[in-house]
């Protein structure tokens, strides 16, 4: 099979298999506790196990490099080895049988989605953007240029930090990447400064080097730092309900998105920055 193809088809899988699962516990009466609001019921140890094992299995399908994939059979056999035993600080005892049955049960669910696939020999699916988890080295790497580059310090940027706030600094509720289009004007402002992939550095879990029509600057939970190879822009999405920008994005974007005014954190002008 072409591991182009398969790693596609991976990908594709488990980002939708994921969705759907959360989407699942979502709909749970009270957020899947028991009356106590403590205990989980047993409908949502059926699930929650099954999109944690999902999430760790994706993680390890994404740390290969789709520019630089090995033969097909090496992939396939990536795949099943991720799917029988790769785990994350979510799938790791101590959990109960109910638990430990349901991420068996979702385990082999993607290994008899591989064998299908590469039981096939005229399988197509469409093209998925790049996504690839950086390695150590390089998340490592990139943290350092932050700092060098743009001040950023244990992860953090404007407007949490107290030092000297370069002049270039664009400061937005954290609801302007949420609501309207504010995503698609940050991805529209790295296209037409000829941006083709972008660097995502998280407080927890997995950085990732991305297609730009992916780009989400947006705060789920862990921080988040978007960069590319040019260092000439910054993206900060903080716990304090405020999204930033610096350099060439944050030019870009008061030139050229007229309602960017309308989601200034006014946070910023009270600690005295225009």
């Amino acid at each position: 099979m072409d591991p182009t193809t398969l790693h596609w088809a991976s990908r594709r899988y488990l980002t939708r298999r994921y969705e759907e699962l959360q989407g699942e516990y979502g709909r749970l009466p009270n957020s899947g506790r028991q009356a106590d609001g403590y205990h989980y019921t047993t409908d949502a140890k059926e699930i929650f196990p099954r999109y944690n094992v999902v999430d760790a299995i994706l993680v390890e399908v994404e740390r290969l490099d789709p520019d630089r994939l090995p033969s097909g059979d090496v992939v396939a056999s990536m795949m099943l080895t991720a799917a029988e035993s790769v785990n994350s600080p979510f799938t790791e005892p101590p959990y109960d049988e109910v638990q430990a049955l349901a991420m068996a049960d979702e385990r082999r669910l993607f290994a008899a989605k591989v064998q299908h696939w590469t039981a096939q020999t005229d399988f197509r699916t469409d093209p998925v953007p790049y996504r690839r988890v950086l390695t150590p080295e390089e998340s490592s790497a990139w943290r350092t240029s932050l700092q060098r580059r743009w001040g950023v310090q244990n992860g953090c940027w404007h407007p949490l930090l107290s030092s000297s706030v370069p002049h270039d600094v664009l400061v937005l509720t954290g609801e302007s990447m949420w609501e309207g289009d504010g995503v698609d004007q940050v991805r529209r402002v790295l296209r037409e400064l000829g941006r083709r992939r972008v660097v995502e550095l998280r407080e927890y879990g997995a950085d990732y080097l991305l297609d730009v029509e992916t780009v989400v600057p947006r705060y789920t939970g862990p921080e988040g730092l978007w960069i590319d190879e040019h260092h000439d822009w910054i993206a900060y999405a903080s716990h304090e309900g405020t999204v930033a920008f610096g350099g060439a994005l944050s030019a870009g974007l008061v030139a050229t998105w007229p309602e960017a005014e309308s989601w200034r954190w006014p946070g910023w002008q009270e600690l005295g920055h225009g």
